[in-house]
């Protein structure tokens, strides 16, 4: 009787287990249940949507089209180099930008599967949908700016140039010394600290850790002011008021979709390491830039610095003071784009 209790007990526990660690499914946008579509979207081959949002010049008239991938818990609206760019620099220039949903933001359907080359390959296509030509830029910040790496890897014949703000750098790329990520990596908040582990180690297990409230999780997905520096606090406000007219779509169709499965993505061990790319305009038909905060505290600049050093074809700009929201400097994006499509030496 008592082994049959044990077992009734164990079965109980792991049901309750089970429960706790499995994702809810999707709020799927235009499904009964989901959230409304209000954007315009491209069907992709394999059938999922993409959500986009156009500004700038019209696009039949522009001279430079960028896609731009948003960061981690962001959306189609939030363009930050666009936050800071003139009307005279978008007309002047003939500038053209398009922004998208990555799969399970906004209203842009899931991709469970998705990796650095598929989300590579929708770039592509909404480039093509939308007719930008053989030849296009592409931007993006923070977690998309890590996302341009597989761009360079995968597409980079369609690309006229790539820019990466303050993107994010895997402390699991082959690339990197140990001796060299261990300090940013155990200087991180013991919050932060943990969830990298889980997402890495136990992927399975990141719904759970960042839902349970037994022990802190990440701050990054809770804006907790102690990830950023001086610079970051002030400009806050900026970005607060910038997403907040849009902030409940970023994660309407589940935390798991959007923001978890950024996390898994973004911190596991990828197909490829970055810094074995080779230079993908070496006869100077287009140009790479990265631009980093010295101050960032949730990009460690020594990284990026490394990345640079093995990169050399990489035009690396280094922000003195400055933390991880510098682009929502005032004339901060009229520096990045006249430096990234004409070449302009940058000046902070």
């Amino acid at each position: 009787m008592i082994g049959k209790i044990l077992v009734i007990l164990l079965i109980g526990f792991l049901a309750f287990a089970y429960q706790a660690i499995k994702p809810p499914p999707p709020k799927i946008c235009g499904f009964p249940g989901g959230p409304l579509i209000t954007a315009p979207r491209i069907k992709l081959s394999d059938g999922r949507h993409l959500a986009y949002k156009e500004q700038g010049v019209p696009k039949d008239e522009a001279k430079y089209k960028i896609v731009f991938i948003h960061g981690f818990d962001c959306c189609r609206h939030d363009v930050v180099i666009a936050s800071t760019l003139s009307h005279d620099v978008i007309e002047s220039l003939g500038i053209y930008i398009v922004s998208f949903d990555r799969p399970g933001y906004g209203e842009s359907d899931p991709h469970p599967q998705r990796t650095p080359k598929s989300l590579a390959l929708d770039v592509e296509e909404l480039a093509d949908q939308l007719k930008l030509g053989s030849k296009f830029y592409v931007t993006g910040f923070s977690m998309g700016g890590q996302a341009v790496w597989g761009c360079l890897k995968y597409i980079p014949h369609r690309l006229a140039g790539a820019g990466l703000v303050a993107p994010v750098a895997g402390i699991w790329w082959p690339g990197f010394p140990a001796n060299l990520t261990g300090k940013p990596y155990y200087d991180m908040p013991a919050p932060d600290l943990w969830t990298v582990r889980v997402a890495h180690y136990l992927p399975w297990l990141t719904y759970w850790w960042n839902t349970q409230k037994f022990f802190p999780s990440s701050s990054v997905a809770a804006h907790s002011p102690d990830i950023f520096s001086t610079q970051d606090k002030r400009l806050a406000p900026r970005f607060d008021a910038s997403q907040e007219p849009y902030r409940a779509q970023i994660r309407q169709q589940g935390e798991f979709e959007s923001i978890h499965r950024d996390m898994i993505i973004g911190i596991k061990t990828w197909e490829f390491d970055p810094m074995d790319l080779e230079d993908p305009f070496p006869n100077n038909e287009g140009s790479v830039h990265i631009w980093q905060g010295d101050e960032d505290g949730l990009v460690p600049v020594v990284l990026q610095r490394y990345v640079a050093e093995r990169l050399p074809w990489v035009r690396y700009h280094e922000l003195k003071g400055s933390g991880h929201m510098f682009p929502y400097v005032d004339g901060m994006g009229d520096k990045i784009m006249k430096t990234f499509l004409l070449g302009e030496t940058f000046v902070l």
